[in-house]
C-alpha cells in the first residue's frame, strides 16, 4: 500500500512559480510511473506530466517548456516545478503512482494563479 501526500500549492500571480511535492509513505522505486494530474472546476482530470522508473518524462502540450517533473527515489518524493504560471493553470493538482497495474492517488493540492 502506498499513500501519497501532495504539498506546495497556493496562490501565485501570473508569471510566478511554484514547486509541488508528492511524498510517498512507501518506497516509490517500484512505481512504474509517477505522474501529476490536475482538475480545474467543471473540467475533467487531465495529465500534466509523468516520469517513468527510467526517468523518461512526458508532458501535456499546454505545460511543455514551463513545467518540469522529477523524482527522488531516495526521498520517496516526486516534484513538479511550475514556472511562468498562467491563470489557466489554476486547478487541484493530484499525484499518482502506478505500481504494476495498481494506481494510487493523493488527495490533491490547490494551485490558484491570479491574473
Amino acid at each position: 500500500q502506498v499513500q501519497l501526500v501532495e504539498s506546495g500549492g497556493g496562490l501565485v500571480q501570473a508569471g510566478g512559480s511554484l514547486r509541488l511535492s508528492c511524498a510517498a509513505s512507501g518506497s516509490i522505486f517500484r512505481a512504474n510511473v509517477m505522474g501529476w494530474y490536475r482538475q480545474a472546476p467543471g473540467k475533467q482530470r487531465e495529465l500534466v506530466a509523468r516520469i517513468t522508473s527510467g526517468s523518461i518524462t512526458n508532458y501535456a502540450d499546454s505545460v511543455k517548456g514551463r513545467f518540469t517533473i522529477s523524482r527522488d527515489n531516495a526521498k520517496n518524493t516526486v516534484y513538479l516545478q511550475m514556472n511562468s504560471l498562467k491563470p489557466e493553470d489554476t486547478a487541484v493538482y493530484y499525484c499518482k503512482a502506478t505500481i504494476l497495474v495498481t494506481n494510487y492517488w493523493g488527495k490533491g493540492t490547490l494551485v490558484t494563479v491570479s491574473s
